[in-house]
C-alpha cells in the first residue's frame, strides 16, 4: 500500500521537521498538535521553533498545499508519533503523552495503516502502544494478535538528529527501524525511504528502543567523565581545557569538553529510562547521570565564591553587584531550554542573589516564566557594560565571537572555556 497521506502527531523539534521532510517530497502531510498557536503558525507557513532551514521548507510545503496542521487527528495511511516522554517521580518514564496520542488516532485508523512511535521510550513501549490501540479498536487486528497478517503495522523508529542540524541529519543519517514483525519493519522502511538518503537498518522494536537509550547513555557517560575532570582540575588548580587538549593528543584518547551540566530532552533524560528498568545493573549509567546532574550546583557555588571575592575587593553591598548569565539553551545556537543546566543555574542565581541578575540569550525574545520576575533579558552589549560578574553557560556563536579586549570584567566563571 502506498502512503498517500501521512500524519505526524506532535509538531515540536522532531515532529515538525519530519512532517516538512515528507511534504518536501510532495506527500500530503497533516501535522497534529494540541498547541493552537503552533498549528496557526504552521498554517501561515511559519515556524514556532528555531531550527536552521526549517522555515524555508515549511513555507514552501504549506504554500504548495502539501503540509497543513490541525489540532484534531484525521484519517491517514501512516501515523508517526513524536510527542514528549519526560520522566516523573523517581526518574520513571512518563508515557502519558504517548498514550494520549495513540488513543487520539485510534478512531481514524483504517485497515492497512502504519503507526510508528518515534518518541524516545523505555523498552517495551511500542508493544504497550499496540495494546492501547488494540483496546480502542477491537474491530482491527494488531501484530501482537495476528503477526504478519495484522490489519495495522506497528514499528519503533527513533530520531537521531542534532538540534541546529536537524534538516540535514534527518535526511542523511541512518535510521534504526524496529518493527513488531518483519512486515512492519519493511513498511516503515518504505515510508522513511520517501525522503531518507541514509540507510534503514532493520531490527525488532525492543532492540530499537534500547538502541536509542544506549546512544544517549554512551554520550552521557563520556560527558560525565569530562565534567568530573573539571571538578578535579578546579580543586588542583589545573586548566581543564588545556589538560584535555594535551590528553587528546594520545592516538586513542578523545575526551569530550566539560560544561555546566547536561541538558536537552535526550541525553539528560534517556539514561534514567535504563536505570528505571534495570536499577541493579545500570550502576555506571546512574553514576554518570548523578555527576552531570550535580554540575549545576557546583557552578552555583563557584558563582557564590566569586561574588564574595568581588565584594571583598570593593565597597559594594551584595545588592549592588550585577551578575550576567550568558546563555539559557541546553546547547549552542538553538532556542531549546528543555532540561537545560544553564536555565537551572540562571534561576538558582536569580533566587539566591540579592542584586540584579541579567540574562543574555540571543535565541529567545522573552524570558520563560520561571525567570521572568527574577531576571532581566538584556543584550550582549548591555551585559558587558553593566555586569560585575560574568557567568558563561552556553557557547553561542555570538559569545565566541567576542574578542578578549571587549571583556573588562575581572570576575568570570567560564563553564565552557570560551573566554579562557
Amino acid at each position: 500500500m502506498s502512503f498517500a497521506t501521512i500524519s505526524v502527531i506532535g509538531l515540536g523539534y522532531i515532529g515538525l521537521p519530519t512532517a516538512a521532510a515528507f511534504a518536501s517530497r510532495q506527500k500530503q502531510v497533516v501535522g497534529i498538535d494540541i498547541n493552537p498557536h503552533a498549528v496557526e503558525t504552521i498554517n501561515r507557513g511559519e515556524i514556532h521553533i528555531v531550527e536552521p532551514e526549517l522555515d524555508k521548507v515549511v513555507k514552501t510545503a504549506v504554500e504548495g498545499g502539501w503540509l497543513r496542521a490541525s489540532t484534531t487527528p484525521v484519517e491517514a495511511d501512516a501515523f508517526l508519533i513524536a510527542v514528549p516522554t519526560p520522566f516523573k517521580g523517581e526518574h520513571e518514564p512518563d508515557m502519558t503523552y504517548v498514550e494520549a496520542a495513540a488513543r487520539s488516532i485510534a478512531p481514524v485508523l483504517k485497515k492497512g495503516g502504519l503507526v510508528i512511535l518515534e518518541s524516545t521510550s523505555p523498552v517495551g513501549a511500542t508493544e504497550q502502544m499496540a495494546q492501547w490501540l488494540a483496546q480502542a479498536r477491537p474491530d482491527l487486528t494488531f501484530p501482537q494478535q495476528a503477526g504478519e497478517q495484522a490489519d495495522i503495522n506497528i514499528a519503533y523508529c527513533p530520531e537521531r538528529v542534532l538540534p541546529g542540524q536537524v534538516m540535514v541529519e534527518l535526511i542523511k543519517n541512518d535510521r534504526v527501524v524496529g518493527g513488531m514483525t518483519p512486515v512492519c519493519s519493511a513498511r516503515a522502511s518504505e515510508l522513511y525511504n520517501i525522503f531518507l538518503e541514509g540507510e534503514c537498518v532493520v531490527t525488532n522494536s525492543r532492540t530499537a528502543e534500547m538502541c536509542k537509550l544506549t546512544e544517549n547513555s554512551f554520550r552521557d557517560v563520556n560527558i560525565a567523565f569530562a565534567n568530573e575532570l573539571s571538578l578535579i582540575c578546579a580543586d588542583q588548580g589545573i586548566n581543564v581545557w588545556e589538560l584535555i587538549r594535551l590528553a587528546n593528543r594520545h592516538p586513542r584518547v578523545n575526551i569530550l569538553q566539560p560544561g555546566p551540566g547536561v541538558g536537552g530532552h535526550c541525553i539528560a533524560v534517556d539514561p534514567w529510562f535504563i536505570v528505571a528498568q534495570n536499577p541493579q545493573q545500570a550502576r555506571l549509567i546512574r553514576t554518570a547521570r548523578e555527576v552531570n546532574d550535580s554540575k549545576p550546583h557546583w557552578v552555583l557555588n563557584q558563582v557564590k565564591a566569586t561574588v564574595a571575592d568581588c565584594l571583598a575587593a570593593s565597597d559594594k553591598r551584595p545588592s549592588d553587584v550585577k551578575i550576567a548569565c550568558f546563555g539559557l539553551a541546553f546547547k549552542p545556537n538553538i532556542d531549546d531550554l528543555r532540561e537545560s543546566p544553564a536555565m537551572e543555574i540562571a534561576r538558582s542565581i536569580a533566587q539566591w542573589h540579592g542584586g540584579e541578575t541579567l540574562v543574555v540569550e540571543p535565541n529567545i525574545h522573552r524570558l520563560p516564566p520561571a525567570l521572568g520576575e527574577l531576571s532581566k533579558l538584556v543584550s550582549l552589549e548591555t551585559a558587558l557594560e553593566q555586569a560585575d560578574v560574568l557567568v558563561m553557560l552556553v557557547d553561542h556563536k555570538e559569545f565566541k565571537a567576542l574578542s578578549g579586549d571587549s571583556i573588562a570584567q575581572q570576575y568570570i566563571i567560564d563553564t565552557k572555556g570560551v573566554w579562557r
